[in-house]
């Protein structure tokens, strides 16, 4: 007993811990140092069987006071994990890695498995085909205002040839010598009995005497495929449409996975986005500016729109028109259209321009010591 840990030390509790700290410490030690996620270590393998002892002893109700008053000398007599034994360590296995715990998936994936302990899976049932996915690149206006689009990508499908049963025609299916039709092979590993998938059947329990020669009995063929799609008018960067039963067939009589098309919206030269608003920048003249005016241009979708420019228009002023922005989803509602007035100034004049600016500037008396502008006004 000299070399042995205090039991609350090898689970990492303190002595107050309850029954559900314990059961958590000690999955959390038994997922770390199974044997078989530590082949040929045999530190790790004295770790596993210390932790399943302590844990053995600490959530046993009657094991657990005769420990925390007498030590190990109380226990001598008793049986079982304070003797060396494991005689009670995995009699509710599945209170400490089952039901609704999420540990025997963790144990499935470590150990590459179907389940552990007595359960048994069986894997003889339909399996679903996978979700496939399609990145689609779009125009910006495609993008606003909807359309059609034609997408090329690989799918599996049922096989032509045997229909999906794996088999040629006449041929028979018999029980898998491996498994003898459990669909599951077990070995042992350390102190778990572990269920894997069957290589041999691939976990339907059953082999095919005469595979398909198209197919090699996996039932299903890897088919190029064309089809047409709608996008819907107002999808923005990374929009998923999801088209169901268009990804990989099942098997066994399962359901098509779904394919689901990612959609990427290529930058316009002229409008931005913003939510369901666009924005343009236009260019006017100086005497738009000043003294206002009637301005006709081509909308994303190449049709006329006219808007007044007021007078004494400042370069960067944004004017709203309604509803020409980008449709809301299912709604008969549109945002709005921003166009930014940008004040084109001519870098040389005419000799009679020339002779009217001077003119104005004798007019416009224009100061030739100006105040400072705050820095907060330059961005309104």
């Amino acid at each position: 007993m000299a070399n042995k840990r205090d039991y609350y030390e090898v689970l990492g509790v303190d002595k107050s811990a309850d029954k559900e700290a314990i059961k958590k410490a000690y999955r959390k030690l038994a997922i770390k140092y199974h044997p078989d996620r530590n082949p040929g270590d045999k530190e790790a393998e004295e770790k596993f069987k210390e932790a399943t002892e302590a844990y053995e002893i600490l959530s046993d109700d009657q094991k657990r006071p005769i420990y925390d008053q007498y030590g190990f000398a109380g226990l001598d007599g008793m049986g079982g994990a304070g003797q060396g034994g494991y005689s009670h360590a995995f009699h509710d296995f599945s209170d400490i890695f089952g039901s609704g715990s999420g540990f025997e998936d963790i144990f499935s994936s470590i150990f590459g498995g179907g389940g552990f302990g007595s359960s048994s899976r069986s894997s003889r049932s339909s399996n679903d085909g996978a979700s496939l996915r399609h990145d689609l690149e779009i125009s910006f206006k495609d993008a606003v205002y909807g359309c059609k689009a034609d997408i090329h990508f690989r799918h599996n499908e049922v096989c032509s040839h045997c229909n999906g049963t794996g088999g040629e025609a006449g041929s028979t299916r018999k029980t898998c010598p491996t498994c003898q039709g459990s669909g599951q092979v077990r070995r042992s590993a350390g102190f778990f009995a572990i269920q894997q998938t069957c290589p041999t059947c691939q976990g339907k329990g059953t082999v095919i005497d005469r595979p398909c020669s198209y197919c090699h009995g996996s039932g299903v063929q890897e088919k190029d495929k064309v089809m047409t799609i709608s996008i819907p008018a107002g999808v923005d960067n990374g929009k998923r449409i999801q088209i169901p039963r268009m990804g990989d067939a099942g098997t066994n009589g399962g359901q098509a996975g779904d394919l689901i098309i990612v959609l990427h919206v290529r930058e316009d030269k002229f409008f931005e986005r913003s939510g369901n608003d666009l924005y343009c920048a236009v260019p006017i003249s100086l005497s738009q500016a000043l003294l206002g005016g009637e301005i006709t241009i081509r909308s994303l979708d190449n049709r006329s729109i006219t808007f007044k420019v007021p007078a004494g228009t400042q370069h960067g002023k944004l004017l709203r028109v309604k509803d020409e922005g980008v449709p809301y989803s299912n709604s008969s509602r549109k945002g709005d259209l921003y166009i930014k007035l940008m004040v084109n100034l001519p870098s040389k004049l005419t000799k009679q321009q020339v002779q009217l600016m001077e003119e104005y500037a004798k007019i416009e008396n224009a100061t030739t010591s100006p105040d400072l502008v705050p820095l907060s006004k330059l961005s309104n």
